[in-house]
């Protein structure tokens, strides 16, 4: 199994994103505070080439967490930036680098994205809306 160092490029990009949306997540508690319904949500595709089974149902149920499934090996996900490097972070522990690809497409803002999308078959794309959860 490839581990990544606490030091490479990759750690310090998912942790300086985490450390910008600490920030952000204040900013939005003080946002809720005045009445403003602001997300920094993110609507992202997340794509995924696994070369071994048991390594691909890992993902698998690790994406689970995060979005809806698309379809094999496609899932969406309506992510904050934390969301978004905690994602990463889990993907990248699970992985091989040097045997396995995973893409993920930022869409744009989840509130306000347009994609232009052509779905044939059997199900017709929809964006993953926001919905309220119940704790």
């Amino acid at each position: 199994m490839v581990r990544r160092e606490l030091g490479s490029p990759l750690f310090i990009r998912v942790l300086a994103k985490w450390h910008d949306a600490k920030k952000g997540v204040h900013a939005l508690e003080q946002s809720e505070v005045y009445g403003a319904a602001v997300t920094n949500e993110r609507l992202y595709f997340v794509a995924y080439d696994i070369a071994d089974a048991k390594r691909w149902r890992s993902v698998f149920k690790t994406m689970h967490g995060y979005g809806e499934w698309v379809q094999l090996s496609v899932f969406q996900c309506r992510l904050s930036p934390i969301r978004h490097a905690e994602l990463i972070a889990d993907l990248d522990r699970i992985i091989h680098h040097d045997e396995d690809h995973i893409v993920l497409m930022d869409l744009g803002a989840a509130d306000n994205v347009e994609p232009k999308i052509v779905s044939l078959g059997k199900c017709a794309y929809t964006p993953i809306a926001r919905e309220p959860v119940i704790v």
